[in-house]
């Protein structure tokens, strides 16, 4: 029995059709994460699961029940906002215990559950604080706290941590993983970072336009993109995406004089001459050495950036530019001619037509 199941949900207004047609099951325990960009309908979907907004199409259940038309409060969700939504006239330990108050839970039992998510989230000692006491990341730790100890059987999260500087947000996307470890809870998490949807999801629906562009887990999304737009969208720096073509049974990228054979593992979906994508991880392109073995680029270089851990390098092919992540000492320099090799294990490629993979790997 799936803990949360959405069955064809589809979201109208007017003419405009925000979600087309999303199918999900999700056993107990699972961290899904609704990645994509700002409009896809993440938070349309997210909201209409909360009971928000109504769906103009399909069901959702939760366990075996139906919760289509069900008020917020009887669904057994709860959820943490992108803005924290304290009471700021409230303590801390009455802000996360204030859902347990109005349902009338008793005082003990209601303290006793406060002081255990307190500990749980390590803020027992902002307990007596009001919200205005507090830094960006303890207020979102109250917010979660405040779902938390309502012990719902699936919780909702949007976009939690994009209102946190970038060292907060790591350390939160930690402290969401512990959470989710110790308390092996169920989790539908919205957001349009994909490091966060790679650190903590167990699941990725990565969206678009309003349908789920390709669902697995975040290794079947990186190593295995179903798309040109997963590929392009998961990934930093992202894959590079490249014009080219197969010809009699060669492959050729467009701007290099070069051609190499069409690795075995493409040549039953590639029966003729046809434009292709061709799509390569910057962290798979190496130079090559002499007696190198694999796919060879000849490109010139134009950009260096050391992040620190690799250098960042930007080259051109013909018109095209390619990006490889280097080892960080590397010897370049700007307009230099190198020659860039990859494994044939790590070659995409896509139909120029409609985008898809020519590979399910």
């Amino acid at each position: 029995m799936s803990a949360l199941e959405i069955r064809n949900i589809q979201k109208r207004y007017g003419d405009m059709e925000t979600l087309k047609g999303i199918d999900i099951a999700l056993e107990s325990g699972e961290f899904l994460v609704l990645l994509g960009s700002s409009g896809c309908g993440k938070s349309t979907l997210l909201n209409i699961i909360a009971g928000l907004a109504e769906p103009s199409g399909g069901d959702i259940l939760v366990g075996e029940r139906s919760i289509l038309g069900a008020h917020p409060k009887d669904r057994d969700i709860a959820m943490v906002f992108q803005s924290y939504a304290l009471y700021p006239n409230m303590s801390v330990a009455r802000n996360i215990g204030f859902g347990l108050e109005m349902r009338k839970v008793p005082v003990a039992e209601r303290e006793k559950a406060v002081r255990d998510t307190a500990k749980l989230l390590q803020i027992e000692n902002l307990l007596d604080r009001k919200p205005s006491q507090l830094s960006g990341g303890q207020r979102q730790r109250v917010a979660i706290g405040r779902a938390l100890v309502r012990n719902p059987r699936v919780f909702l999260f949007d976009e939690p941590l994009s209102n946190l500087d970038a060292k907060l947000r790591m350390e939160m996307r930690t402290e969401l993983k512990r959470l989710h470890q110790m308390l092996k809870t169920t989790v539908v998490y919205v957001t349009h970072d994909q490091i966060e949807a790679m650190t903590l999801a167990t699941r990725i629906a990565v969206m678009r336009d309003g349908r789920i562009e390709q669902l697995g887990s975040p290794g079947e999304i990186y190593d295995r993109p179903a798309t040109l737009y997963v590929a392009g969208f998961v990934g930093s720096p992202p894959m590079n995406i490249l014009d080219a073509e197969v010809t009699a049974r060669d492959l050729r990228i467009a701007g290099s004089d070069e051609a190499f054979p069409l690795p075995e593992a493409f040549s039953s979906a590639v029966s003729a001459t046809r434009r292709v994508k061709v799509g390569v991880r910057p962290e798979a392109l190496r130079l090559a050495t002499p007696d190198a073995r694999g796919i060879r680029l000849p490109a010139s270089i134009e950009v260096m950036e050391l992040t620190g851990p690799e250098l960042v390098t930007t080259a051109r092919i013909g018109e095209q530019r390619i990006t490889a992540c280097l080892p960080p000492r590397t010897s370049l320099g700007p307009g230099s001619e190198q020659i860039f090799c990859f494994d044939e294990d790590a070659l995409h490629l896509f139909d120029a037509e409609n985008s898809r993979s020519l590979l399910a790997r």
